[in-house]
C-alpha cells in the first residue's frame, strides 16, 4: 500500500515538473516572438494565435496548436492563405521558427495578393463580397448581363487563369469562343485587368463604389464584420462591432467580446477595460 502511494506521489511530481517546464517554455518562446503579436492564448497553452503583418501591411492570423509532448512533436499550423506551407521542424526548433517560416511563406504569396488587390480595385467584383486572404477566385461582371468566374493560381498568379462564363447561353457561348481564340494574347508582363480586357476584346465595367448602407466595419481582432451565430454568445450572436478605440493612432472598431478575450489572454495585462 505504501509503495503504491509513494509511486503515485512520485508520478504526480514528475507530471507537475513536466507541466511546469512546458509552461515556462511556451511563455519564453512567446516572449521571443513578442507579446504584442499574440492574439489568443488557450488556458492550457496548447493553442495560440498570432497577428502578423506581411510586407504590404496586410494582417494575417497564424493559429498554432501544440501537443503536450511539444517540442518533440511539431505544432500544427493554420492561417488565412490559399495553401499552407510545409513546416520544417529540426531539433531545437521553437515557435519563433514557425513564425519565421510563415513569414517566408507570406513573402512568396505577395504577388498573388497584389494581383487580387488589383482586380478588386479595377473590376466589378460581384463575388465574394468580403474575400479573405485565402480566397483565390473572383466573379466579375463583364457587362451585358454576363459574368466570368476566375480561379487565380496562387503559385503563378500572373498566368492565364481558369475561367467559367455565366449568363444567357448565346452570349456565354460567344464569350467562350472568344476566350479560346484570343487567350494566347495573355502575357505575364501586363496587369491582370488589362490582360482580361485584351483577351475578351471589350471594355470591362469598373469597380462599383460601396453604398453607405453596405459599409460595415471589421473587428480589429477577428477581422470579421459580424460575430458567428452561436447560442453561447447570447445577445451578441451575429452582432456587429460595438466598441471603437478612442486613440487617434488606432481608431479601430472591435467586438467587445473579442477585445475582452484578447485582454484576458495577455498575461502581462494589469488592467481591464469595462466594455459596454
Amino acid at each position: 500500500m505504501n509503495v503504491s502511494m509513494e509511486y503515485s506521489g512520485e508520478s504526480r511530481r514528475l507530471e507537475l515538473a513536466k507541466s511546469s517546464a512546458f509552461y515556462r517554455r511556451i511563455y519564453s518562446e512567446v516572449e521571443e516572438i513578442g507579446w504584442e503579436r499574440l492574439l489568443k492564448l488557450q488556458d492550457d497553452l496548447t493553442s495560440l494565435s498570432f497577428r502578423l503583418m506581411d510586407k504590404k501591411g496586410r494582417a494575417h492570423i497564424l493559429e498554432i496548436t501544440l501537443d503536450k509532448t511539444y517540442p518533440k512533436c511539431p505544432p500544427a499550423v493554420s492561417a488565412d492563405v490559399p495553401y499552407n506551407f510545409n513546416l520544417e521542424w529540426p531539433r531545437n526548433s521553437s515557435l519563433r521558427d514557425v513564425v519565421r517560416q510563415f513569414q517566408e511563406h507570406m513573402d512568396k504569396l505577395q504577388d498573388f495578393w497584389s494581383t487580387l488587390d488589383d482586380i478588386d480595385r479595377s473590376l466589378w467584383v460581384t463575388n465574394p463580397k468580403q474575400p479573405d486572404l485565402a480566397t483565390s477566385y473572383r466573379q466579375i461582371n463583364i457587362g451585358n448581363d454576363c459574368y466570368i468566374m476566375l480561379s487565380i493560381n496562387a503559385s503563378d498568379p500572373r498566368a492565364l487563369p481558369e475561367c467559367r462564363f455565366m449568363g444567357a447561353y448565346p452570349k456565354v457561348n460567344l464569350l467562350r469562343e472568344i476566350w479560346r481564340r484570343r487567350c494566347k494574347l495573355w502575357t505575364k508582363d501586363k496587369p491582370f485587368p488589362i490582360n482580361l480586357a485584351c483577351v475578351l476584346g471589350i471594355q470591362l465595367p469598373q469597380a462599383q463604389p460601396v453604398q453607405k448602407n453596405e459599409e460595415q466595419i471589421e473587428c480589429g481582432i477577428c477581422y470579421a464584420q459580424n460575430l458567428p451565430l452561436d447560442d453561447e454568445l447570447g445577445t451578441k450572436s451575429g452582432s456587429e462591432t460595438d466598441y471603437k478605440c478612442e486613440n487617434a493612432n488606432c481608431n479601430r472598431a472591435f467586438h467587445s467580446i473579442c477585445l475582452g478575450d484578447w485582454l484576458r489572454s495577455i498575461t502581462t495585462t494589469r488592467k481591464y477595460v469595462m466594455l459596454f
